[in-house]
């Protein structure tokens, strides 16, 4: 009498339901989950017509879209697996990870046709190629390319559902790769279900309500909201491109009470300036993750715009999520910038997540002290199946039963989780620990200050030291000397930088972290001021 655990399982209940609810709002495009929910059949119709079977992969190309939704039902209903790139990668890394998955379709939105033709004749394994937009420019079919509505509209959506098990791939995913070949992390439909029921249960989703999707779908798939509102039926708000303006304006058009953030995100809209907010409505319930917050990020999102801010944890190893800074009564008594501090904490495990510890180098758990530093691992529900192809990363990550994150946290005296750093990020001078994070918070309490890095860059006589990279507010002017200044009041002066560089943007990957290994290869590579 088991029902296996899926995702899947979400949308026959929304589409039982609630299928007359509004489901997607994509531009002028908008599906009720009826209607939804038989596109997704159609595609999953038309790709068994052409030949996919229960373990193919589909490679997908594209921004936060219809289209690119559908796929995230279509694909796994017919026991396939989904393989969502990063759209903002090169044409060679499309060909890497296309072929290290061994995709047999690749779906690509109307942008990035001319990439994946400028490499097609590198992809031997792939058989079609679909356009989610673009197959027909200026009503010309273009050539090599299957025209993905018009399959929707010809397709009847009847098709032969496999039997899937709760352990069978739903998705590879891959990480950014930044020191070496990215890693296609194996995600199963157990993991994705029990991420998106623990979700709901610390952060629910109301019927009907609005979530705008200002996270990428590719990223650890869209931390599972690509299910998780689904799941609670409420409304997927496509965006394509993030910008503070137009976040701002769906907001107030689409009555939008939810949405996902990098910390980056979460900077440019509390940022804004008073034209390009508008007319804010308070009570949005911002979802921050990818990175630590800083304090004074949360403190703007919850004091100047009146929205609710809540931190997660997680990695695309773990399906995302396996803590969340959880709200206690105690905390309702703190002062707006004491609450700040501690929302800007990892928080505890989820209840569906599994076991989470910080070690020493020994193994041995750090004391709950809010100093010690160690190692965040976990082991549990939503922790990967291991790395495609990869046995021996696999084996690296997780063989003896725990995932070693890589993260370098503090426990506090509540039990709280507060990550410090990145390991390889952790700054040592002198044979002290410096913890970038702690720095960059502080400086991002300067009214000037836009967006903040610190990294360590060598020194002779301590090792390495911490240097600043800054971009200022617009219209805002500060000096290195005002800046370090600054943080000598702040913090202990052995972690305020040497120097600052001032530029107009910090190097990021495609869903906002920062990249300090290129502002460690020096100045050179900047855009300087």
């Amino acid at each position: 009498m088991e029902t296996a655990l899926s995702p899947l399982e979400f949308a026959r209940r929304t589409r039982r339901l609630h299928g007359h609810r509004p489901a997607v709002v994509d531009g002028d495009l908008r599906l009720t989950y009826e209607q939804f929910l038989d596109r997704c059949d159609r595609w999953s119709a038309a790709l068994q017509r052409i030949g996919t079977r229960q373990g193919d992969r589909i490679a997908t190309i594209a921004p936060n879209t219809h289209a690119h939704l559908e796929s995230f039902y279509a694909v796994p209903q017919l026991g396939a697996v989904l393989v969502p790139l990063n759209y903002r990668l090169t044409p060679d890394d499309f060909v890497y990870m296309v072929n290290h998955s061994g995709a047999t379709v690749l779906c690509a939105h109307g942008d990035y046709l001319d990439a994946v033709d400028s490499v097609r004749d590198q992809m031997p394994g792939v058989r079609h190629f679909v356009a989610f937009e673009g197959a027909s420019p200026n009503g010309k079919a273009r050539p090599g390319w299957l025209d993905y509505e018009a399959i929707i509209a010809a397709t009847a959506p009847a098709f032969a559902r496999p039997e899937i098990s709760e352990r069978d791939l739903l998705t590879i995913n891959y990480t950014s790769g930044t020191t070496s070949r990215p890693k296609g992390v194996m995600i199963t439909h157990r993991n994705a279900a029990l991420n998106t029921i623990g979700t709901l249960l610390h952060l629910p989703i109301p019927v009907g309500e609005a979530y705008l999707w200002t996270l990428p779908m590719f990223h650890a798939n869209g931390w599972t909201f690509t299910w998780t509102v689904t799941a609670a039926a409420g409304t997927h708000v496509c965006l394509r491109k993030v910008d503070p303006a137009t976040v701002f304006g769906l907001i107030r058009d689409e009555d939008v009470r939810r949405l996902c953030a990098a910390p980056t995100v979460c900077i440019s809209l509390a940022n804004a300036s008073p034209e390009v907010r508008g007319d804010v409505p308070p009570g949005v319930r911002v979802i921050t993750a990818g990175a630590p917050p800083a304090a004074a990020t949360i403190e703007r999102l919850e004091g100047d715009l009146g929205w609710e801010v809540t931190q997660v944890y997680g990695l695309t190893e773990t399906a995302p999520f396996i803590s969340v800074c959880a709200p206690l009564p105690e905390h309702a008594r703190l002062s707006p910038g004491q609450r700040a501090v501690v929302k800007a904490r990892q928080g505890v495990e989820l209840l569906t997540s599994g076991e989470l510890r910080v070690v020493d180098d020994h193994g041995d758990e750090v004391p709950a002290d809010g100093v010690t530093l160690g190692e965040i691992t976990v082991r549990g529900n939503v922790v990967m199946d291991g790395y495609y192809n990869d046995p021996e990363a696999t084996k690296k990550a997780m063989g003896d039963g725990w995932f070693r994150t890589g993260d370098a946290a503090v426990v506090h005296p509540d039990g709280y989780m507060e990550i410090r750093d990145r390991i390889k990020d952790v700054i040592i001078s002198g044979g002290e620990n410096i913890s970038s994070v702690e720095v960059e918070g502080a400086l991002l309490r300067h009214p000037a200050v836009d967006e903040a890095a610190i990294v360590g860059l060598p020194s002779e006589k301590w090792g390495e030291t911490p240097h600043a990279f800054v971009v200022v507010r617009p219209g805002a002017s500060v000096t290195e000397e005002e800046l370090l200044g600054f943080l000598r009041d702040q913090i202990a002066h052995f972690k305020v930088p040497r120097g600052a560089t001032f530029v107009t943007e910090l190097p990021k990957t495609a869903t906002g972290k920062i990249q300090k290994f290129i502002l460690r290869g020096g100045a050179a590579n900047l855009n300087l001021q």
